[in-house]
């Protein structure tokens, strides 16, 4: 077998070509200058109290504000400053969104200012096409604490925010918007938007709360973006719900073994009209091979 090397090397030229056409064509579209970096660092705290840092890069055009380009592989790393170091907790590459993750686990120990914050930042190095970029956030360590009782056969949760200080002591939380919610199959199912005072809130229990074969179900709270205190979601799991364990079988939908009556009624007609246009077609047939043997 010969190989025919003269159009092997027809389609290289051709596929270099319509390389450089298209990454000319790339290069004309995007232009660097017309976009800012936007480099965004925020942080929240799970229900097992672990501490998320997630930064945002992303390249938006300066006329065009829904033209924004997402910032892919750039490594981010993230640190912890003291009061006099500097820990780097890791490093993560932006996803396809423009997005880096850090999981800051409970038990790793981390040291507070003189007012009680956490330092973080999160940086990117510069490089040849990519200026440096740089964000550090401070936030207070927010615990919720929930609690669940019954009162005379009311249920009632109660909710306790506090942080603490550098010194360990507990402090409670004057004001906080918090948001109280249901676990659903696909997302949280809010239940009362509340104001903390003072460090506690306290509200009544819906008696109709659907839970599971047990009655169980997970209780959520939620600060969103606090200037103190980020994003914290916490959650305790209550066993206050409500199970109806007489199912009633459902008869003739499109998710049964039954179809819908209409659905027969539609294929019933479509039948008929099927087989009588075969037989009408028979018939013609008959009488158009006895009217030619009488001829």
């Amino acid at each position: 077998m010969k190989t025919d090397f003269k159009h092997l090397n027809r389609i290289f030229v051709l596929v270099v070509l319509l390389i450089g056409y298209y990454s000319n064509v790339y290069a004309q579209e995007f232009k660097l200058s017309d976009y800012k970096m936007r480099f965004t660092f925020t942080t929240q705290k799970d229900t097992a109290n672990n501490r998320q840092l997630d930064v945002s890069f992303l390249a938006a055009n300066k006329k065009d504000r829904k033209d924004r380009i997402p910032v892919t592989e750039a490594l981010i790393k993230f640190y912890h400053s003291g009061k006099d170091t500097l820990l780097l907790i890791g490093e993560s590459k932006t996803n396809k969104q423009g997005i880096a993750s850090m999981t800051v686990p409970e038990s790793m120990p981390l040291e507070m200012d003189e007012e009680g914050y956490f330092n973080f930042i999160a940086q990117f190095d510069k490089t040849e096409s990519l200026k440096r970029q740089k964000k550090s956030i401070q936030v207070k360590d927010l615990i919720l604490d929930l609690n669940l009782t019954e009162q005379d056969s009311t249920q009632i949760v109660t909710l306790n925010a506090f942080t603490k200080d550098s010194l360990g002591n507990q402090i409670s939380v004057e004001e906080l918007d918090v948001v109280f919610s249901v676990g659903g199959m696909l997302s949280r199912l809010p239940l009362e938007e509340a104001s903390v005072e003072d460090g506690v809130y306290e509200f009544e229990m819906p008696s109709d709360i659907p839970g599971d074969l047990n009655g169980d179900f997970q209780l959520y709270a939620f600060v969103d973006d606090h200037d103190d205190f980020g994003t914290v979601l916490q959650s305790v799991k209550s066993n206050w719900g409500v199970f109806d364990d007489i199912v009633k079988p459902e008869k003739n939908k499109l998710w049964t073994e039954a179809a819908p009556i209409w659905m027969y009624v539609v294929l019933t007609f479509l039948l008929v009209g099927v087989w009588a246009n075969y037989l009408y077609t028979i018939i013609k047939l008959w009488k158009i091979k006895k009217i030619g043997s009488n001829v």
